[in-house]
């Protein structure tokens, strides 16, 4: 069918010290129904942000807001030790990002979800952990979705070694022409 580079925000509108997924969790501009993939669905989450932390003072403790991956039941940010921690914070991967907040984290290499794989990003607020322009924690996500034939072309990119990306797919469908139109070789006697 298609690529499509599809992006999501989400604004809470509670804080909560808990995770809370930024798709259902029922804390902000939330979609019904969780995100995953059917049997022709193959996505590549590209970056995750959420709300920088406002700096820390004398008469403040700031934490901020973390994102997190999860696919199926296991998160994608791990301590040292295999235990799954809170995830990125937004000062190192700040949204809305600004000239005080600059990125200082690359979600490389990306994160891909497989056909049948339900996924989610999680965010954690905690103390300070809102935007200084409405008060609230924000999360950012950015992935592309491939559907169809394209979503065959990733997994077999995937089997390759080979990173999916919208470029890739189009190589791999001209490759695929040039080599279906190529004249036969010639027969050896």
């Amino acid at each position: 069918m298609a690529m499509r580079s599809q992006i999501y925000q989400y604004l809470a509108t509670a804080d909560s010290t808990s995770q809370a997924s930024i798709f259902v969790g029922g804390l902000g501009n939330n979609i019904t129904k969780p995100a995953e993939t059917t049997a022709t669905q193959f996505v590549v989450i590209e970056q995750v942000a959420s709300t920088p932390s406002t700096p820390i003072t004398l008469m403040s403790s700031s934490l901020g807001v973390f994102s997190q991956i999860r696919i199926n039941t296991t998160d994608y940010f791990l301590n040292p030790d295999n235990r799954p921690n809170d995830g990125v914070p937004g000062t190192a991967s700040p949204y809305p990002r600004s000239v005080q907040f600059q990125p200082s984290f690359n979600l490389y290499p990306d994160v891909y979800v497989l056909p049948g794989q339900v996924w989610d990003v999680l965010i954690k607020v905690t103390a300070g952990g809102t935007n200084a322009s409405n008060g609230r924690p924000e999360a950012f996500v950015k992935y592309t979705l491939y559907d169809g034939p394209d979503a065959l072309i990733a997994n077999k990119l995937l089997e390759l070694g080979i990173s999916v990306s919208p470029a890739n797919v189009d190589w791999y469908k001209r490759s695929l022409i040039s080599a279906q139109s190529a004249p036969p070789a010639p027969a050896m006697d």
